[in-house]
């Protein structure tokens, strides 16, 4: 959020709607209300026990329907459907979720939307549910994604973890001299996504997968 508003990470004073042009598609809850129904919601999802898959639906149109900060809510609730799908399947963590809504921005925000006029978020489940089958064909076409109940391993995956010792946690920069690889696209699509989808490398810092700081290990496998 740095740079796009200037109180970021605190919640909107003021009234605030969904456009798409100079259409207004929502307005959303007056700003007196939202720290209450934002601990609601996180309520909710603490006691609830359905599917992850719909859980994580039903969480992003709730947040858009509170749509608690000034600006950036999109890409926060977003975010948030990754990280509860990552915690169910981490190799959810790397799917194009982001990439397909935005090439259907407006079927997103028509669904927004639908689910709005319906006073349920059913219509926007469903469609987020096609996104995210969209999402994982497309990875599947683009290799990220190894068959995780696979016990054989790309060359790639073998190289990678040949220059990273059992008990030994490397950056990424540090893997691809390793390796002697400088595209970091190639070194992520080939080597680090399918070997943490595989469960053979994992995360040093999980909460925070983009970190400057990131490091990663072998796992007992």
């Amino acid at each position: 959020m740095h740079g796009l508003i200037d109180d970021a990470g605190r919640y909107r004073r003021g009234g605030v709607g969904i456009y798409r042009g100079s259409r207004l598609l929502h307005m959303a809850p007056p700003a007196s209300r939202v720290a209450t129904l934002v601990h609601d919601l996180l309520d909710w999802l603490s006691n609830n026990d359905w599917h992850p898959l719909i859980t994580s639906c039903v969480f992003h149109y709730e947040f858009e329907f509170i749509h608690p900060f000034a600006d950036g809510n999109g890409r926060m609730g977003r975010l948030w459907q990754t990280l509860l799908l990552s915690r169910w399947r981490p190799a959810m963590a790397y799917l194009p979720v982001e990439t397909v809504i935005r090439e259907q921005q407006d079927a997103y925000y028509a669904a927004l939307a639908a689910a709005d006029q319906a006073a349920e978020a059913t219509p926007f489940v469903e469609y987020m549910l096609e996104a995210l089958l969209s999402a994982l064909v497309e990875a599947k076409e683009s290799d990220q994604v190894t068959d995780q109940v696979s016990d054989q391993v790309t060359d790639q995956v073998a190289n990678l973890l040949k220059v990273l010792p059992a008990g030994v946690a490397l950056k990424t920069s540090d893997l691809m001299y390793q390796l002697g690889l400088s595209h970091r696209a190639t070194f992520r699509k080939s080597y680090l996504h399918p070997a943490l989808a595989a469960g053979l490398i994992e995360m040093t810092d999980p909460d925070s997968p983009r970190s400057p700081k990131q490091q990663y290990r072998r796992v007992a496998k």
